[in-house]
C-alpha cells in the first residue's frame, strides 16, 4: 500500500500512529496538534472569507465573485485536509526518528490567497461599477 494509503487510514484510527516506532517526547506531539489547530484555523477562515466573498459583494459580476469565493473556499477545504494528512505524518515521522516531512502545500495555499487578494485590490481601486 502507498505511503499516503496508509496514511489516509491512520486519519480515522490515530491509535494506530503508536504501532509504529518510539514514543516521542510528549512535547513534540502536542506542539504536532498545535500546528494542526493552527492549519483548521486557517481552513475556517478561507471557509469564513469565501462564503463572505459570495454573500457581501452583490454588486460584482457573478463569474468574478463565484470565482473568487470557490478559490477561497477551495482553499479552505484542501486546508482543512492537508492538516490532517500533515499531522499524520509528522506523527510518523517522530515516532520513527526521521526528518520531518516537507511540503509545497504551505506555497500553492500562499498563491491562492495572494491571488484572491489581487482580484480584490483591484476591485477596490477600480470599484464594483466597473465589474456589473
Amino acid at each position: 500500500m502507498s505511503d499516503f494509503g496508509r496514511s489516509l487510514r491512520l486519519w480515522f484510527a490515530p491509535q494506530r500512529v503508536s504501532e509504529e516506532g518510539e514514543t516521542p517526547d510528549y512535547r513534540f506531539s502536542l506542539a504536532n496538534e498545535r500546528t494542526f489547530l493552527a492549519w483548521l484555523r486557517t481552513a475556517l477562515a478561507l471557509i469564513g472569507g469565501g462564503f463572505a466573498v459570495d454573500q457581501f459583494l452583490p454588486d460584482l459580476t457573478r463569474w468574478l465573485r463565484t470565482g473568487m469565493a470557490l478559490g477561497l473556499l477551495g482553499a479552505g477545504v484542501l486546508c482543512a485536509l492537508r492538516a490532517v494528512n500533515h499531522w499524520v505524518r509528522c506523527e510518523r515521522a517522530m515516532r520513527r526518528g526521521e526528518d520531518l516531512p516537507v511540503s509545497r502545500f504551505p506555497t500553492v495555499l500562499s498563491l491562492v490567497v495572494a491571488a484572491v487578494a489581487v482580484a480584490m485590490v483591484v476591485v477596490v481601486l477600480f470599484g464594483w461599477e466597473g465589474w456589473r
